[in-house]
């Protein structure tokens, strides 16, 4: 039995010692494998992530998105929760799938509160899987609420109090007429995680002044000022 040779077209010739030739052909055995192992891949089973989720940094008022690429078939069920708490798909957050093999969510209007760990639970008949990253949260430093302006009598307390925010968490100074307050046996402030407060004890007529409170990080500052007369 004789064997049939095929011609090629007039004018084609093909040298399979050409660089460009061996170059396609490797592209095409790459394409195939790559083929052939996302079919192995889709194999009847219980969900793997393929590529974890990673840590990502959300600047306050912009949108962050965490993303993982995964195996499952048949199609998986995706749910995604923040410090245990599942969040609905909408206008906040917003569930994505990416073809062929990538699942992700976008949080957008980025606010402090946006920060923790967020955890995507993917489910099909054969099993369940998960993984978990966290937001982190950058915002500039902000006085929220300054003090207000009091006026005492000679001898008693006077309490400043303003409200800030800010991540990383701000530096926080206080200054009368400009010059940075000493904390000592009358006067003396408190920072905490959203306020600030200043006390002064047996109010003295050189305690009235303009009384600054100044916040600043890394993303920016900000400051507010209250008067204090005494009487």
């Amino acid at each position: 039995m004789s064997t049939a040779v095929i011609t090629p077209p007039p004018g084609f010739t093909l040298d399979i010692n050409d660089p460009k030739v061996q170059e396609a052909a490797i592209r095409i055995q790459a394409s195939y494998r790559g083929h052939r192992s996302r079919k192995e891949l889709r194999e009847k089973g219980p969900p793997k992530i393929l590529q974890p989720l990673k840590d990502v940094v959300l600047l306050e008022g912009s949108a962050a998105k965490l993303e993982c690429r995964v195996s499952a078939f048949p199609d998986p069920f995706i749910i995604w929760s923040k410090d245990g708490k599942e969040l609905k798909d909408g206008s906040k957050y917003r569930y994505v799938f990416e073809d062929p093999d990538v699942v992700a969510l976008v949080v957008r209007d980025g606010v402090l509160a946006d920060l923790g760990q967020y955890t995507v639970s993917i489910k099909n008949p054969f099993g369940v899987t998960s993984g978990s990253a966290r937001i982190i949260v950058e915002a500039p430093a902000q006085v929220v609420k300054g003090p207000k302006n009091v006026l005492v009598v000679k001898g008693s307390t006077v309490v400043l109090k303003a409200e800030i925010s800010g991540e990383p968490p701000p530096e926080v100074g206080w200054l009368l007429d400009d010059d940075d307050i000493e904390e000592d046996d009358r006067v003396s402030y408190d920072i905490g995680d959203t306020t600030t407060v200043l006390t002064i004890k047996n109010v003295q007529p050189s305690d009235a002044g303009r009384y600054e409170i100044f916040v600043e990080n890394n993303l920016g500052m900000d400051l507010s000022f209250a008067r204090v007369e005494v009487l």
